[in-house]
């Protein structure tokens, strides 16, 4: 039995793609996944599961989820193992910085530097960002909302093709926490 994490990306934000995490719980319930619960409104779930994998799972979540809301949410599935492995790699000090200013953004795929090259990174100093393993770490001195070094490198161009979702400092060590068996 593994323990995963599901993050869904853009769901209960501005009144759009509402998903009361009740439902999420028995809708993934109803998948067969046991242990089933969730973290904050903003499309977290943990969830246990003797067989599938990564993409097997976000495939059987996302299916379900169309089916029952009648929208189309895109979701990554994570092992404690690898959300373990994006805390401990972490290339910036966090204990050190407030959790709003530090975000990882998961993506569905490995991502290759050339991806970002065309970001001039000495531009939006002091924000940094590294990649990890499918992950992108963000330091943003005052927050998501404000950083323009965020809001370059979400533009489409730079992520297409990917599925990606942001979730700050507090977020990340708490689904490490969940997964944990």
């Amino acid at each position: 039995m593994t323990t995963y994490a599901a993050l869904l990306r853009g769901i209960n934000v501005g009144g759009s793609k509402k998903v009361p995490m009740a439902e999420l719980r028995t809708l993934l319930e109803g998948l067969g996944l046991g242990g089933v619960s969730t973290y904050l409104q903003s499309g977290n779930a943990v969830f246990t599961a003797d067989s599938g994998d990564e993409d097997s799972l976000a495939a059987d979540i996302t299916a379900a989820i169309e089916k029952r809301f009648g929208f189309t949410v895109d979701v990554l599935v994570r092992d404690h193992t690898y959300l373990q492995a994006v805390l401990e790699a972490c290339p910036f000090p966090a204990a050190e910085l407030q959790p709003k200013q530090l975000h990882i953004t998961y993506f569905s795929a490995q991502v290759a530097p050339e991806r970002f090259a065309s970001i001039d990174q000495q531009a939006f100093l002091p924000e940094e960002f590294r990649l990890g393993d499918r992950c992108l770490y963000l330091y943003a001195p005052d927050g998501l909302g404000r950083s323009k070094l965020a809001e370059a490198l979400s533009k489409p161009r730079l992520v297409k093709g990917l599925i990606a979702t942001t979730r700050n400092w507090n977020t990340v060590v708490k689904l490490a926490e969940l997964t944990r068996s």
